[in-house]
């Protein structure tokens, strides 16, 4: 299971929201704005943290990535081996 920060509500929950970071970002970054919206008494929120990898875009620096980014251009292709696995992994 990934690391993740968890906000729990007050009473027993009956929805769940999973937020996904962007690339060198954490599920901290966004922890403020998910207790902004908080005030919603059912909804569990859940902020997952990417593993660190080298990021091809990056000159191969490692940094809290879902899958490899290869470059801004379209025809960069795409990482389908670790998209994949990114969609593998709870």
């Amino acid at each position: 299971m990934l690391p993740a920060v968890e906000i729990s509500p007050s009473s027993a929950p009956t929805a769940a929201v999973i937020w996904l970071h962007g690339l060198g970002a954490d599920g901290y970054d966004f922890a403020p704005v998910a207790e902004q919206i908080q005030p919603l008494p059912h909804i569990r929120l859940i902020l997952p943290h990417a593993p660190s990898m080298p990021v091809t875009l990056n000159g191969g620096y490692v940094m809290p990535a879902w899958y490899d980014s290869y470059g801004r251009d379209p025809t960069a292709g795409q990482d389908e081996a670790g998209i994949r696995a990114s969609l593998a992994r709870r």
